[in-house]
């Protein structure tokens, strides 16, 4: 674990209230991102970063300080959005008209490439797009995603390899060429 999240997790679970706002300070836009990613509203992932520092709080204590703590710390974010989405998936939301006819035209020649995949990525099984999220937009390796996700790097690699070619044909149908490429690794 990182000499400062090892000093961090001791004063917390210590009883140091300026320690949970330096843990919730150094990793919030890190959970944030992820939960943005995966969940694609942003009240959602608001809602979803604060269960995640509240899961952790909770936590702490029977956390493994051997272990890094950054992996540990996704895999709750990770576990807490893939509930959310469960929890969303049962609940009746009315039809976007207007969204629906974005994602079945062609895309127009000046169309933001990122947006696109950002579509892509929504269709995309929770897992596969979960180990994509982990690995390319927080640059986690694979290790450290199966350890999140608590699978091993077999099926991370497997999982990373499905939600590549499941994003290209995507974006193949979509009318984006091989920039596309390119951009699939910035994301």
């Amino acid at each position: 674990m990182n000499e400062d999240d090892a000093v961090l997790v001791q004063r917390i679970l210590s009883g140091d209230d300026a320690g949970m706002r330096a843990l919730v300070e150094r990793y919030q836009q890190l959970v944030f991102s992820v939960c943005l990613r995966m969940l694609t509203h942003r009240e959602d992932a608001e809602d979803v970063v604060q269960e995640v520092f509240v899961r952790v709080f909770r936590s702490l204590k029977s956390f493994d300080s051997s272990r890094p703590f950054r992996p540990w710390l996704m895999a709750i974010a990770a576990n807490r959005c893939r509930t959310a989405i469960a929890l969303r998936s049962r609940r009746p939301v009315p039809s976007d008209i207007a969204a629906e006819l974005a994602v079945e035209t062609r895309p127009s020649m000046d169309h933001d490439v990122a947006e696109e995949v950002q579509i892509a990525l929504d269709k995309l099984r929770d897992d596969y797009k979960t180990c994509f999220i982990l690995f390319y937009q927080q640059e986690l390796n694979i290790a450290e995603i199966g350890e999140a996700m608590g699978c091993p790097d077999g099926t991370v690699k497997t999982w990373l390899h499905r939600a590549r070619a499941q994003l290209a044909v995507h974006l193949t149908r979509r009318g984006l060429g091989p920039e596309v490429e390119n951009e699939l690794h910035k994301v």
